[in-house]
């Protein structure tokens, strides 16, 4: 019996006159009553909302890390197996004669820069510092905290939470969307991805909320890497001037990151406003193009052979215990002092919440990398969109985070580094290894290599954000509904920072992933059922061919 002819459209109903002409005024007004209610209850009540958020955070740490760790283990596995089985890895997404849009710098930059950059500027001095002080191996009794046994634990467990499972949860989502949209003809938008399942259910009211929770969780995501970034971006700016209203006890002070905020959303809607093929593609190279420069200036003066000594051991650590660190779940007990609790607790404080910061991440990631992959084959994406950026992170953080962890073990840094805050010490480590000038000039360079991965990744949330919120439509149109969600992006991070600083952005992803890790786990399932339906249409037709 021959299957039925796969769906190759979504009727999604859009406004055919008014405001919200070419948009689904469902999704577009839904999604803002959503956040709308979020940003009023953060400022009206922000001792209240604070804590409430805190409770439910602490509900879902206590019973989704396992889901969490599963789940993300899943993304990974369906990624590989379709690159890897050569006829679906040689898929090309678009079909047959389809070319790619973008050259390879440029479409692995934009990758970049919207995937990862901010964070990782943020976190590859500031993550391995703080696992060469503990990390389950130390709490285990293997290694010893801050001595030179434990440097290749630390790398080993930065490299779990920025490797093949950040970059597996943005690949899965592309790869779905990327197939159904250019492959299958249908909108690209997070509904599509589940049509093999769903179906013509996706129409209407399931699919509607489906995008909802997408621009949700997508708000909340870029929320805590513009939330990050804009801290640092504070830190480099009083690094270079001294102004003392900008820190305060070592953290960027709320109206520093409220003024530096303001500044990179106005220049992210401005480049949102010009679309992918303009300002988001020239930023992303120029971003690309100051990353390698800093890359270039720790393999000069850097701890070159410690970093890279702890690269190529790093990435051998991470990729032989890759099984055992993504699918161990510890478990607290009665004694909080116990290992067990101890081990619980630096898991959902790292790799738990950063699992649900990808999540929260992958409906904008996702959908961006689909909107910039048409053209590629599968194995080709997967390739750049999982494992080049991986090794990219692992330089960074051997290179960075390297060099910080030698300086302080070997190079009689003491607590210079260490002392600061996260967001200040890669420019502590700087001022360590330069003279004032030479620091000063250094930490403009990276003020400015932060301001253009923030306007990156904020300006590609905009628009992709606009796309789903338009049923699909990938231009960059209702110029007034890009500057609305910038300035709704604005308010939802300043409101939570009333609210609670970083940890309260943190926590309401937290809560926003949940859901729509169970949407990404329905999209890999349902791109699995195409291609093998798929295969089984064309043996069909292979057999009922007549021979020749």
């Amino acid at each position: 019996m021959s299957l039925r002819p796969p769906i190759t459209d979504l009727n999604i109903p859009t406004e055919s006159s008014g405001f919200y002409q070419g948009f689904s005024k469902f999704v577009a007004l839904g999604s803002k009553i959503c956040i709308g209610a979020l940003i009023l209850w953060a400022v009206a009540f922000p001792e209240s909302a604070g804590a409430i958020l805190k409770s439910i955070r602490g509900t879902i740490d206590a019973n989704t890390g396992r889901w969490y760790m599963y789940v993300m283990t899943f993304y990974i596995v369906v990624c590989l197996a379709l690159a890897l089985y050569p006829a679906t890895g040689r898929i090309r997404l678009g079909g047959v004669d389809s070319k790619p849009e973008f050259s390879s710098f440029s479409w692995f930059s934009m990758m970049f820069g919207a995937g990862i950059g901010i964070g990782m500027l943020t976190y590859a001095t500031g993550e391995p510092l703080f696992h060469f002080g503990t990390n389950p191996d130390v709490i285990m009794g293997t290694t010893e905290g801050s001595a030179a046994d434990n440097v290749r634990a630390a790398m080993k467990w930065s490299f779990l939470h920025w490797g093949f499972s950040a970059w597996g949860c943005y690949a899965i989502v592309g790869l779905a969307l990327a197939f159904f949209s250019y492959s299958r003809g249908l909108p690209l938008t997070i509904r599509s991805g589940l049509t093999p399942l769903l179906g013509r259910s996706l129409e209407g009211p399931l699919g509607h909320i489906i995008d909802i929770v997408s621009v949700i969780a997508t708000i909340l995501g870029v929320s805590v890497t513009l939330g990050y970034g804009v801290s640092q971006f504070a830190a480099g700016i009083y690094n270079i001037t001294g102004a003392e209203w900008i820190m305060n006890e070592g953290a960027p002070t709320n109206i520093s990151m409220l003024i530096c905020l303001i500044i990179v959303m106005f220049f992210s809607t401005m480049s949102a406003l010009s679309g992918v093929g303009k300002g988001i593609k020239w930023l992303s190279n120029i971003n690309m193009g100051l990353s390698f420069f800093i890359l270039a200036f720790f393999l000069v003066f850097g701890s070159t052979m410690f970093a890279l000594s702890s690269l190529f051991t790093g990435i051998w650590d991470y990729v032989v215990n890759l099984p055992m660190m993504s699918m161990t779940v510890w478990t607290a007990d009665a004694d909080p002092e116990s290992v067990a609790s101890k081990l619980a607790g630096w898991q959902g404080g790292w790799t738990i919440f950063y699992w649900a910061w990808w999540i929260a991440f992958a409906p904008f990631v996702g959908l961006f990398l689909a909107r910039i992959s048409k053209g590629r084959t599968i194995r080709e994406y997967v390739l750049g969109a999982m494992i080049v950026p991986s090794i990219m992170c692992f330089v960074w953080f051997t290179f960075a985070g390297g060099t910080a962890i030698d300086l302080t073990l070997n190079g009689g840094a003491g607590d210079a580094i260490t002392g600061a805050g996260l967001s200040s010490q890669l420019f502590a480590m700087i001022n360590f290894m330069l003279s004032p000038a030479l620091a000063t000039l250094m930490s403009i360079v990276i003020v400015v290599l932060l301001l253009t991965y923030l306007v990156t990744s904020a300006d590609s949330a905009v628009l992709i954000i606009n796309t789903i919120a338009a049923a699909g439509d990938e231009s960059p149109k209702g110029r007034v509904h890009i500057i609305t969600w910038g300035v709704i992006l604005t308010l939802v991070i300043g409101g939570l920072l009333l609210a609670g600083g970083l940890g309260a952005i943190n926590t309401a992803m937290i809560i926003g992933a949940l859901p729509f890790s169970f949407v990404m786990m329905l999209m890999g399932i349902s791109l699995v059922k195409a291609l093998l339906r798929d295969g089984m249409r064309e043996k069909d037709a292979a057999s009922e061919a007549p021979a020749e």
